[in-house]
């Protein structure tokens, strides 16, 4: 088989980088091993039991490590897409929604999580952006994963703190045989068509890789934790293993910029793009109704080679590295340091501090005791035996002298002040103060004084906050990129809020509404259109009770309702089921309030109907009294023998009654306002 001189090109640099980091490597090993655990050689573990010594660590690192891993990981980044020109608003929303659906469908949380343990433990973390192209029914999606940073090599020259100077980064993957022909069907056994006969795989033409992506432990296991250099030869029975490099390098593009010169509309487009356009529209260049700009920008391109033979070349719409990097102590080269190697020395304190401490221990709860020459009446073997016993009756010859036990001498207190100084620089070394683990007799008496030493203790991991931050936008920028070059079709995409609504777009899809089309394939060459960027601060942790006091406050200002502040409330777990309850409960009571209101407009007309009625009583009270008093005058001049004193007898009779009548229906009408029954002698027509 003839070797490819790519492929051989990438050999020679990956060993190049590797042997230039070779220090770093086993700096790095080490400095895991403490976070495993792992804190003593054979030969410190030797002599620490040859003095009687317990060789058991005292570890601080791995708790600070997990503080610090869960303070940067607090909440997941908010992205912001700003737009070039206003005119850019709307795709710079789309472009929001469709980064946070890419972080979700990565599992994003999870990926940053393992980056920034690499970041913390080893000095470097990395996540990878790739096309997954099985995907969405095979039609891909943009994605992206962290990668052990032992299988990426950087050129020893680079200078920038995220490598973008870098010659190029090679990525390491270590496979079997069954894994490689998976990913490249053609290196497997073919059928040769003219003869039928199978031919020899292409694999047995490839040279084969024994080592390992990841240094040998110089430690002693003296824990049940195991990394890839431990565990590469426990299947006895193995295939051989191949190693595939992916070397990505950045190279000089042309594109093209092609103006519709009626319109002045421009588009960008590739070489391969513009050799079509030229060939289907060459009257409208005659014309001079197109014309075009040729101009040079960066792109990243691919050599991926196994062994001798180069697998797959192509170049990506990038003008960044799709590796990301997550430095942590920068030394102005590809190697810097971790949290772990600057607290190694007070560790290693803290470790023999704290041997001391057991064996002075051990020795005081063991007592020695001394007796005279010949006082042991059975002999010395016998008394050890029976001393242990704490039942034994021992017999001693008191001539020779009384047997005594002499007093441990205690450990002075800065003994152990010293051992609180090492641990409280290790945390310090992380930028974890001790509130922060917990310890309740480090706090302040107040909620408030707790919050404010949190928020002082905290300054310095947020000052490496701000560095995950960057590569965090840096992964941003790449996904945006990765994206206008993958989804060149109609796609969907949504993601959650914090509140669980759900925020929808959907592009390259004519928009009713807006009488536009959301158009990714448009623009796809056009990588720098949107500044891509995270709100700062947005990955902080925030105090629940903090943010509830906060809420709370803006409550009673009348600043937010209350169902904000409900969500705010750690305690209420069922915040879901409160709030639809408290909304049923609140539609109820505005039912309640409105049909209160109805009765009493109801109460007020029946009112009102009562007051007519009692009026319309009274008038007909005072007809009838006209009537009979009209009659009585009739009767009168009907009747000359009707004396003057029997005329004024009935009228005055016929005035008192209609007097009576008038205050009872008054009596009646008061004591139906108060529900009352009107009595059955009253009149009411």
């Amino acid at each position: 088989m003839e070797y490819d001189p790519k492929a051989l090109y990438n050999e020679e640099l990956f060993k190049r980088w590797r042997d230039a980091r070779d220090s770093w490597d086993s700096q790095a090993r080490k400095d895991l091993d403490f976070y495993l655990g792992n804190h003593f050689t054979s030969d410190e573990s030797d002599e620490l039991q040859s003095r009687n010594q317990a060789d058991i660590p005292m570890d601080r690192i791995s708790p600070a490590v997990e503080k610090l891993k869960s303070f940067m990981t607090a909440r997941p980044p908010v992205f912001t897409a700003m737009p070039r020109e206003d005119s850019d608003a709307k795709m710079a929303k789309v472009w929001q929604t469709m980064l946070g659906s890419i972080w979700e469908g990565s599992d994003g949380d999870s990926q940053v999580k393992q980056a920034i343990h690499d970041f913390s433990t080893v000095g470097i973390g990395y996540l990878y952006v790739y096309v997954d192209a099985e995907a969405d029914m095979g039609r891909g999606d943009v994605r992206f994963v962290h990668i052990n940073p032992f299988r990426v090599y950087v050129p020893p020259s680079s200078r920038d703190r995220w490598f973008g100077d870098a010659d190029g980064i090679i990525l390491s993957t270590i496979l079997t045989g069954e894994q490689l022909v998976n990913l490249y069907p053609e290196l497997g056994s073919t059928i040769d068509k003219e003869t039928g006969e199978e031919l020899d795989s292409i694999l047995n033409d490839i040279s084969t890789y024994s080592d390992e992506d990841f240094p040998n432990t110089q430690n002693k296991l003296s824990r049940d934790v195991y990394t890839p250099s431990e565990t590469k030869d426990y299947d006895y029975y193995r295939e051989n293993k191949y190693q595939v490099l992916e070397r990505f390098y950045k190279k000089k593009v042309t594109f093209y910029r092609l103006i519709d010169n009626q319109t002045g509309a421009e588009s960008i487009l590739n070489e391969e793009e513009f050799l079509i356009i030229s060939d289907e529209r060459a009257t409208d260049f005659e014309r001079n109704l197109l014309s075009y700009e040729a101009f040079i920008q960066t792109r990243v391109a691919v050599i991926v080679s196994c062994g001798e033979i180069v697998l797959d070349e192509y170049t990506l719409n990038l003008k960044d590295y799709p590796i990301v990097a997550f430095p942590n102590n920068w030394t102005e080269t590809p190697y810097p340091r971790s949290d772990v190697s600057r607290a190694l020395p007070m560790q290693r304190l803290l470790n023999k501090l704290w041997s001391l401490a057991l064996s002075h221990a051990q020795a005081s709860a063991g007592l020695k005791l001394l007796v005279p020459v010949g006082s042991a009446i059975n002999g010395l073997d016998q008394l050890e035996r029976d001393w242990a016993n704490p039942n034994a009756v021992i017999e001693v010859d008191s001539s020779q002298g009384e047997p005594h036990y002499p007093s441990p001498t205690p450990l002075a207190g800065e003994f152990y002040r010293l051992i609180q100084q090492c641990e409280f620089y290790i945390d310090f070394i992380f930028g974890i103060p001790e509130i922060m683990h917990g310890m309740a007799d480090k706090a302040p008496e107040t909620f408030k004084g707790t919050q404010q030493m949190i928020a002082l203790g905290s300054e310095r991991s947020k000052s490496k906050l701000r560095d995950v931050e960057h590569s965090i936008v840096k992964l941003g920028r790449v996904i945006y990129a990765m994206s206008k070059q993958q989804y060149t079709y109609r796609k969907y995409f949504r993601t959650a809020q914090p509140n669980n609504d759900l925020t929808e777009v959907t592009i390259n899809m004519y928009d009713d509404v807006t009488q536009t089309i959301i158009d990714i394939q448009k623009d796809k060459n056009n990588i720098e259109q949107h500044d891509i960027r995270i709100v700062p601060g947005s990955t902080l942790p925030t105090s629940k009770y903090a943010e509830l006091n906060v809420y709370l406050e803006a409550y009673q200002m009348g600043i937010v309702d209350k169902l904000e502040v409900l969500k705010k409330n750690p305690e209420i777990f069922d915040k879901e089921g409160v709030m639809r309850r408290t909304g049923e409960i609140e539609q109820l009571q505005a039912i309640n309030a409105q049909l209160q209101q109805q009765l009493k407009e109801l109460q007020g007309d029946l009112q009102t109907a009562r007051r007519e009625s009692v009026a319309d009583r009274k008038r007909v009270e005072v007809q009838k009294f006209k009537s009979k008093l009209g009659n009585v005058a009739a009767d009168a001049k009907a009747d000359k023998r009707i004396s003057a004193n029997e005329l004024t007898t009935k009228v005055r009779l016929e005035s008192e009654r209609l007097q009576n009548a008038i205050a009872r229906q008054q009596d009646a009408m008061l004591g139906s306002m108060n529900g009352s029954p009107v009595p059955d002698d009253i009149e009411t027509s």
